[in-house]
C-alpha cells in the first residue's frame, strides 16, 4: 500500500498527510479486507511503538465452508506504508 498523499499546490509538489491513528485503522481494515476478502473488520486495539503503529484485531473467513475467526496484526510506519501483516487461525 502507497502512503497517502497531499497535493501540494504551493510548491507544486506532493507531501505525505499526517498519519493519525484513525488513518491507521483504516489503512489496516482495506488491507486485512482485501488480502482476506473479508466483509467485516474488527480493530481490537492500535498502538503506536518506536516510530510504527500496530493495528490488532480479527476477521470473519471461510475455511472449506466452515466459519473461522482469523487473527491479523498489521504494521504501518509512521509515512502510511505497510511494513508486514501477520495473520493466525484462532
Amino acid at each position: 500500500m502507497l502512503p497517502v498523499f497531499l497535493e501540494d499546490r504551493e510548491s507544486g509538489g506532493r507531501r505525505v498527510k499526517e498519519v493519525s491513528k484513525d488513518s491507521v485503522e483504516q489503512m489496516a481494515v482495506e488491507v486485512v479486507r482485501r488480502e482476506k476478502k473479508a466483509d467485516r473488520v474488527d480493530v481490537a486495539s492500535v498502538e503506536e511503538r518506536d516510530g510504527t503503529w500496530k493495528v490488532y484485531g480479527t476477521c470473519p473467513i471461510d475455511l472449506e465452508g466452515h466459519p473461522w475467526t482469523e487473527r491479523f496484526e498489521v504494521i504501518i510506519d509512521n509515512k502510511g506504508k505497510v511494513i508486514s501483516t501477520y495473520f493466525c487461525l484462532l
